[in-house]
């Protein structure tokens, strides 16, 4: 039982990643992204910009997506009761933030072996062109 539920944990913390990530920082959603960031540091009201934050911070976001992926999952760990959602969701969340973290780390090494490359590439035309 404890091993479906923690193969359930990794499992489950990979599409709220995805969505979280996918919201607040990929270009399909940059109109709404930028919106957000516009109210969340410009509106006089609190609790506005604050609500705004949540659609801008990966973080913030991905508690929202667990807590939709847990009503829909009704996953638990540890617990077959309430306490095992409470458990199951910062759990959740716990590890979907390290997927991510492992992905943004991913994302820059590849910005940084593409540009690279492309100064090597630059240089070797620069110097066949001399």
């Amino acid at each position: 039982m404890i091993n479906n539920q923690i193969t359930a944990l990794f499992i489950l913390a990979v599409p709220i990643a995805c969505i979280a990530w996918t919201v607040t920082h990929e270009e399909i959603f940059s109109e709404i992204k930028n919106y957000c960031t516009k109210c969340s540091e410009e509106s006089r009201n609190l609790l506005k910009r604050k609500f705004f934050y949540l659609f801008t911070c990966e973080y913030c976001f991905s508690h929202y997506v667990t807590a939709l992926m847990l009503i829909i999952t009704k996953y638990h760990l540890l617990y077959a009761d309430w306490k095992g959602y409470l458990v199951g969701f910062f759990s959740l969340v716990w590890v979907a933030n390290i997927y991510m973290s492992i992905y943004a780390r991913i994302r820059v090494n590849l910005k940084k072996e593409k540009i690279e490359a492309d100064m090597i590439e630059e240089e070797k035309n620069n110097n066949h062109n001399d």
